[in-house]
């Protein structure tokens, strides 16, 4: 490997030790995004989870779930569905600047929340009680008027990016964030980087010393990985799947709280 990852390696291992020491452990769990039917990459994400016996959380978007992917997911022991918005469209305006939003300011909220409640319907379905009832908005962006409608449609849970700040009477819903996303994005989709992903870690396990009870989310989206990316999920996991300092609840655990 390369000397990236053997820096990568070394500082993960050291945070991880500082918990354990003080029997601590920190809480992380792994959501990944844009799932629609059974691929040869969601085949590759399965296969990582199993390997390292960890839950994915796989946010489904209900209007082009199929039933092959409910079919495929029936016997997998740490596939979790969450609802990924209802279609994954781009409903704000680029013209003016605004960045894309499905459930953004854009739309008429009745109908918005309608097309969610539909949407959570048809997971229910599909997914039967593999299916948590929290919303992964698309781009990790929602209006703060249907965050606070979501438990109406029976949504209880929710979780987006770091970033995002929520209105102050959302406080009926579970929220479990991401915090790390493993692909930079900009001009050619690729895996971030060792380097790149040792430093967010970095953030994000220091935090964790003073807030050890929030959860710590890798966010990954199989449609869009190179072979850095499920080399990164694999490393990672060897290490942060077996180590002592760190645990993976189940996502319907977390979710429940």
């Amino acid at each position: 490997m390369s000397a990236e990852f053997d820096r990568f390696k070394a500082e993960l291992t050291a945070h991880l030790d500082w918990f354990a020491e003080r029997g601590q452990k920190v809480r992380f769990w792994w959501r990944d995004d844009d799932a629609v039917e059974p691929t040869e990459d969601l085949e590759r994400l399965l296969a990582i989870a199993n390997a390292h016996d960890v839950d994915v959380a796989l946010a489904v978007i209900p209007k082009h779930a199929t039933q092959a992917l409910a079919d495929r997911l029936e016997d997998e022991p740490h596939a979790i569905v969450l609802q990924h918005g209802f279609q994954h469209r781009n409903f704000q305006r680029k013209d003016l600047g605004e960045k894309a939003a499905e459930l953004g300011t854009r739309r008429d909220p009745d109908q918005l929340i309608g097309e969610l409640k539909a949407g959570r319907e048809r997971l229910e379905v599909l997914f039967n009680g593999r299916f948590v009832p929290a919303m992964v908005p698309p781009w990790n962006r929602i209006a703060p008027e249907i965050v606070r409608r979501l438990p109406d449609v029976g949504l209880s849970g929710l979780s987006t990016f770091t970033w995002m700040h929520f209105p102050r009477d959302a406080a009926r819903q579970t929220q479990v964030q991401s915090h790390v996303d493993i692909i930079k994005w900009k001009k050619d989709r690729r895996f971030i980087g060792w380097e790149s992903a040792r430093l967010r870690l970095d953030l994000q396990l220091c935090r964790r010393r003073t807030n050890p009870s929030e959860p710590l989310g890798i966010l990954s989206h199989h449609l869009a990985h190179d072979e850095g990316c499920y080399e990164f999920l694999d490393r990672f996991l060897d290490i942060a799947a077996y180590h002592p300092g760190a645990e993976w609840p189940r996502v319907k655990e977390l979710f429940g709280e």
